[in-house]
């Protein structure tokens, strides 16, 4: 994974990152998303790069973010970001009196909230009441809280979590994800009512025409 909205902030992906910003920014003006889970129907497509650069132009635009790895089964976001994950999300379902074990990273406005350790059970963490309260509590310090979940196809996780955010966007990799895996995310997100806001495309084919107004 690369933070590539930081290491080359004027390239065509960057530029990208930061359309989805406004285009999220906009699906709703009078009733602004807060929470929003980021996912894909199948492993290796791209959600934990996309959400971790979506989260940086948040914060560039002078929103508080609040990054959350609920891939309780595979996080990565606390690598990407180069810090520990002693504790995390799952600590706080556990110690309800525990301040939010926020990090600090270096991009203004953003903080990352590691998954902690991992539990026997991530589906019905995410399904608890417990995690309610958590978001609850992270909405009271940020504007926007971006959630890193499972793919969608062979667990529940992002499923359960869904129905607790605000909406889901989906990651479709270009090339690689295969038709019925992603009609099959589309059906398992609507029959458990989650609000499907949209999908973006990764590793799609650029347009050379264009890089020359991005120098």
């Amino acid at each position: 994974m690369n933070l590539i909205t930081l290491t080359d902030p004027r390239s065509p992906i960057s530029e990208a990152y930061r359309t989805l910003r406004t285009n999220l920014s906009f699906y709703s003006v009078d009733n602004p998303i807060r929470t929003l889970v980021v996912t894909s129907p199948a492993p290796d497509e791209g959600k934990s790069t996309t959400i971790a650069n979506l989260a940086v132009t948040m914060a560039q635009s002078g929103r508080r973010t609040i990054l959350v790895d609920c891939d309780l089964r595979r996080p990565t976001l606390h690598e990407l970001f180069e810090v520990d994950n002693n504790t995390g999300i799952t600590s706080m379902v556990l110690n309800e009196n525990a301040p939010p074990p926020l990090r600090k990273t270096e991009v203004e406005n953003l903080w990352l909230l590691p998954s902690g350790p991992k539990p026997p059970n991530p589906a019905d963490l995410l399904g608890s009441r417990q995690i309610d309260r958590v978001l609850t509590q992270l909405k009271e310090q940020a504007d926007i809280v971006l959630l890193d979940a499972p793919p969608v196809v062979g667990v529940t996780d992002a499923a359960v979590l869904g129905a607790k955010a605000d909406g889901v966007l989906l990651i479709i990799n270009a090339g690689k994800t295969r038709r019925e895996h992603a009609e099959r995310a589309k059906e398992l997100l609507e029959r458990a009512r989650v609000r499907i806001i949209g999908a973006a495309l990764t590793n799609a084919q650029s347009d050379n025409s264009l890089s020359a107004y991005y120098e």
